[in-house]
C-alpha cells in the first residue's frame, strides 16, 4: 500500500527531479501532476490501473516527495509550470493528455496558457484555481515561516501530520498518512515544508484566471463532495468558467480523491480518457 518509487531523474532549472513511467510504450501518454503538501505517491493506484491502456507518466516536483530539496530552492508555481513544460519536452510529449490534482491544476494550466504546452485533454481533480485560497493555518505559515522552520522536531512532525489528515472524507489509513508526512520530516524536509508555503503565491492563480475562457481542448473537474479544503462549489464555478468543461463530483470523498475513492475518480478519468481518444 505505500511502496512507491521514483527511478528515474531530470536535471531540472530548480532541482533534480524524480519521475517514473508506467505501461507499455506506444499506448497513449497520460502525465499525472500531484499538489501541496504530496507528491506523485498519491497518484499510485490510478497510475496502476491508468498503465492498463495507457503510458503513464508521474513526477515529484522539485521540493516535493523523492526529488531535490534545496535552501532557497524557487518551488513556486511559476517554477513549476515552467519545470513541467521542460519535462515534456524532455519526455518528447507533443500533446499528452493530463491529469492535476490540487495546485498542481495551477501547474499544468500556467504551463498551458502561459508556456504554450499543448494537451490532448486536461482532467482537473480538486485543484487550486481560484483565488482567494489557503486554508488560515496556511497563510498564518506562510507569513511566519522563518519561526515555524524552527519548531521542535517533534511538535513540527505533529503538525504536519495533522495538517494532512484534515482534508475530509473518510480519512487516512495511518501508514498513509505517514507516508505522506514522511518527505517533509528530518533536517531537510522540515525547511523545505514551510519553504513551499511561503512560495505560494496567489497572484500565480490570478495571472491565468482571467483566461480560463480561452482554454478550447476537452476538459472535466473532479471534485469530492466532502473536500475540506476548498468547497465543492469552487468544482462548478471552475467548470463554469471553462468552455465546454464538465464537472463530476466524487461522493463521501475529500480532498484526497485518490486516497478517498480511488474506484470511482478511476472510472470517472478512464471514461473521460477514451472519449478523448477515440478516433
Amino acid at each position: 500500500m505505500t511502496a512507491w518509487q521514483l527511478t528515474r531523474t531530470f536535471a531540472g532549472p530548480t532541482g533534480e527531479v524524480r519521475w517514473d513511467r508506467l505501461g507499455e510504450p506506444g499506448r497513449p501518454p497520460v502525465v499525472l501532476l500531484h499538489g501541496t503538501p504530496f507528491s506523485s505517491f498519491v497518484w499510485r493506484a490510478v497510475a496502476q490501473s491508468l498503465a492498463r491502456d495507457h503510458q503513464v507518466y508521474v513526477w515529484d516536483m522539485p521540493g516535493y516527495g523523492q526529488s531535490e530539496k534545496t535552501a532557497g530552492q524557487d518551488v513556486s508555481l511559476a517554477a513549476q509550470g515552467r519545470v513541467f513544460g521542460e519535462l515534456l519536452a524532455h519526455w518528447e510529449l507533443a500533446e499528452p493528455l493530463v491529469v492535476a490534482h490540487d495546485f498542481g491544476g495551477t501547474v499544468a494550466l500556467r504551463a498551458h496558457l502561459l508556456h504554450g504546452a499543448r494537451y490532448r485533454a486536461l482532467a482537473l481533480v480538486d485543484p487550486v484555481a481560484l483565488t482567494p485560497s489557503g486554508s488560515p493555518f496556511f497563510r498564518l505559515a506562510g507569513e511566519h515561516s522563518a519561526v515555524f522552520e524552527q519548531l521542535p522536531p517533534a511538535l513540527h512532525a505533529a503538525l504536519v501530520r495533522e495538517y494532512i489528515g484534515t482534508t475530509g472524507g473518510p480519512g487516512l489509513h495511518p501508514a498513509v498518512l505517514e507516508r505522506l508526512a514522511e518527505p517533509w520530516l528530518g533536517a531537510v524536509g522540515q525547511p523545505a515544508f514551510y519553504r513551499q508555503i511561503a512560495q505560494a503565491d496567489q497572484r500565480h492563480i490570478g495571472e491565468i484566471q482571467d483566461r480560463y475562457g480561452e482554454i478550447s481542448l476537452p476538459v472535466t473537474v473532479c471534485w469530492g463532495t466532502d473536500d475540506a479544503w476548498i468547497p465543492v462549489e469552487k468544482g462548478r464555478e471552475l467548470a463554469a468558467a471553462i468552455p465546454g468543461a464538465t464537472f463530476e463530483p466524487i461522493p463521501d470523498a475529500g480532498h484526497l480523491v485518490q486516497e478517498d475513492a480511488p474506484a470511482q475518480l478511476v472510472t470517472v478519468l478512464h471514461e473521460f480518457l477514451r472519449s478523448v481518444t477515440v478516433s
